[in-house]
């Protein structure tokens, strides 16, 4: 007699930002102290970002995550020593090694699970959830942590205003759990290592030294014709894949790098801009932890109900993407 299919559900969510909050008058202010012109209309305009959150020194991707990760294990009703896998999404670790989930494992007191990094900058959230997923159905795990986890505000070029107003540090998290139902309907995930250069920090460490340039670098028009391209193809096709259309989808979660993409996005889809999360005015880029720092907040305020269908994407540097459809 065959055993049931194993599912995965999302039982809990959290998320995290500094205390220190910096508005776009705050940055003018900075980057003038340095020479560099540019407003709060100017960011406004473009982006859609009116404020982002810095960690303080010291602070590291481990540290915020850890936070995340209370909040969500307390929505869920579960202990830190419950989880046996932890997946942490980050470009900004806290070490060359070991891995931020290594070193958030001990931060939770727990040990002995499977803990491990992924890398895939701002799509890293959604491929964190589609390993974590693969690992629960297959049996090789049945309680996860899985986390997006940032502190960008240290690699920016705080020379160059096309990119240093757009990124912010955060974490969010989920608790993930073996299930007799359906939770995670379709994921889809993408790459295409031809475009690494249109966004990059083009830097290694070597003999103890930085060789190369250790700071974000990107081609805003580039990037911004390629994400609305491959999140709209992305996202019909996770749809296709689940047996649904985008009229099931309750609420669209998108990665929050620019409000034009996303208004694009779902011009695309053809869903009005009410059935879509948008925290890029507040948070800033937050790279991986801008979808689950999305999510929980929408969860938290009461838009997002047990039953809604999501949809979640992403794209970032590498160039990757991807999507996942859920249930919540």
């Amino acid at each position: 007699m065959n055993a049931p299919p194993r599912h995965t559900r999302i039982a809990g969510t959290g998320g995290y930002l500094p205390p220190q909050r910096l508005s776009n008058d705050d940055l003018v202010q900075r980057l003038a102290a340095k020479g560099i012109e540019t407003s709060d209309e100017w960011i406004v305009e473009r982006t859609g970002i009116r404020a982002r959150h810095f960690a303080a020194d010291g602070v590291n991707a481990s540290d915020l995550a850890l936070e995340a990760c209370r909040r969500a294990l307390d929505a869920a009703g579960r202990r830190a020593d419950e989880i046996d896998l932890i997946v942490v999404a980050t470009s900004t670790p806290d070490m060359m090694f070991p891995s931020t989930a290594a070193i958030l494992q001990a931060k939770l007191g727990t040990h002995g699970g499977a803990a491990f990094d992924v890398q895939a900058v701002c799509s890293g959230f959604v491929y964190a959830l589609t390993v974590a997923d693969a690992m629960i159905r297959t049996g090789s795990a049945t309680r996860a942590l899985v986390v997006g986890s940032e502190v960008f505000s240290r690699i920016l070029d705080f020379d160059d205003r096309t990119t240093c107003v757009l990124f912010g540090d955060g974490a969010g998290a989920v608790v993930l759990e073996a299930s007799d139902t359906p939770g995670l309907l379709a994921t889809e995930l993408h790459a295409d290592g031809r475009h690494a250069g249109i966004l990059c920090v083009p830097g290694t460490v070597a003999g103890g030294r930085v060789l190369g340039d250790p700071l974000l670098k990107m081609d805003g028009q580039a990037v911004f014709k390629l994400a609305v391209h491959v999140l709209d193809e992305v996202a019909r096709s996770v749809l296709v894949k689940a047996g649904r259309s985008a009229d099931d989808v309750d609420w669209l979660i998108p990665h929050q790098a620019n409000v034009r993409i996303m208004h694009s996005t779902a011009k695309r889809m053809k869903l009005p801009m009410e059935r879509v999360v948008v925290t890029v005015a507040d948070h800033g880029n937050t790279s991986a932890a801008s979808i689950p720092l999305a999510l929980d907040v929408a969860v938290r305020d009461g838009r997002i109900r047990r039953g809604d269908t999501l949809l979640l994407e992403g794209v970032g540097g590498g160039f990757t993407w991807g999507a996942v459809l859920l249930e919540f």
